[in-house]
């Protein structure tokens, strides 16, 4: 799969002066409730309602959606509204009913994306379809896998193709629910810019106080439209409560994003943008070279180790790096998490040094 200009067609096409917004419940679980949040999106900038009709959950006994039920429902909110409407599909089942009543978006949720055989199994279900796709991230953090299953769909005749980014699961406890990874779809852009990128700050924040704030650094990474979990009465929700908002709060979300430029080409901009590039690739590569020093010291350390017999970890000392480190990081305006991120890798990278020292 090349990147290509007519990957970004199907969005082009919408012709909207704001980012895509595809919004609507976690959960469909009545009629009246989709058509009523579907009546209050009607006029907002949300083109399409998604609602979730099959639930995975995570543990068995939790509400797992209505099934093919509230595929009707959408259908019928679509004819009143003019709405277009989108769904989860998770097997060639979900497809076949989701086609047979007309749902225009499917995407592939986190927990399908890691399975090649199910997304195959769906790929092949759609195969030349001319509805919209879009691939959600693998739970996991590896985008090879995340653009094997675009290019499982790609390979299957489907034009239009989109990514979803809603975050990876984490074991450590950090301010989201699902972890943005950043760097992981700004590499996906890199490869692929033309590709539509959603993002669902939905399932990476998990409680709506912080939604709008992740939606403005998508924005100023140049996502191409959100995903946003929209519920009349959030609190109430059968599913996902905390992270849901209402029509009125998405309303005043959009009003207050503030919508990038991709670049700007006038010559002051270009001369000053320029200097301020320059003076960065100059400390990338101090940094590099502290860095390498630093492990220098770390393959002494582990001679010293060796000779003396003593264990590579050394739990108490990493504690008091870790403690000053992110003491020094607060001066500098350098957030705690990314503090610990930046020393547990040169933490991992001294012990790796080490350990090729005594092994050897």
């Amino acid at each position: 799969m090349e990147n290509k200009k007519e990957l970004g067609n199907w969005l082009n096409a919408f012709g909207l002066e704001h980012p895509l917004v595809i919004a609507g419940p976690c959960s469909a679980e009545t009629e009246d409730q989709v058509l009523k949040i579907a009546h209050e999106l009607k006029d907002t900038d949300a083109t399409v309602l998604r609602a979730g009709i099959w639930k995975p959950r995570t543990r068995p006994g939790n509400f797992e959606g209505v099934g093919a039920l509230g595929l009707k429902w959408l259908q019928k909110a679509k004819e009143e509204t003019g709405m277009m409407t989108a769904t989860e599909v998770a097997n060639a089942t979900h497809v076949r009913l989701a086609l047979e009543h007309d749902i225009d978006v499917l995407w592939i949720g986190a927990r399908s994306t890691v399975s090649p055989f199910i997304v195959q199994e769906i790929a092949d279900a759609l195969n030349g379809t001319d509805k919209i796709v879009l691939v959600k991230n693998p739970v996991n953090p590896d985008l090879p896998l995340w653009l094997g299953a675009v290019e499982r769909l790609h390979a299957a005749n489907i034009a239009k193709l989109g990514v979803i980014h809603r975050g990876f699961s984490t074991y450590e406890k950090t301010r989201y629910r699902n972890n943005p990874e950043w760097q992981i779809p700004i590499e996906l852009q890199n490869r692929f810019p033309d590709l539509p990128l959603i993002l669902d700050p939905s399932h990476i924040a998990g409680r709506r106080d912080i939604i709008f704030d992740i939606c403005q650094t998508a924005l100023d990474l140049n996502y191409d439209g959100l995903m946003v979990e929209t519920h009349y009465d959030p609190d109430n929700a059968w599913s996902d409560a905390k992270q849901q908002i209402t029509p009125k709060r998405l309303v005043e979300i959009m009003e207050d994003l503030k919508i990038r430029k991709a670049t700007d080409t006038e010559a002051d901009y270009r001369n000053a943008l320029n200097t301020l590039r320059t003076q960065i690739d100059v400390i990338d590569h101090q940094l590099i070279e502290m860095l390498g020093k630093r492990m220098k010291v770390a393959d002494k350390i582990g001679v010293l180790k060796k000779d003396k017999n003593v264990a590579i970890l050394q739990t108490r000392r990493w504690n008091e790096i870790l403690g000053k480190m992110i003491l020094e990081g607060e001066q500098n305006q350098l957030s705690e998490e990314f503090v610990l991120r930046i020393f547990k890798a040169i933490h991992q990278e001294s012990i790796n040094h080490q350990k090729k020292i005594i092994n050897n």
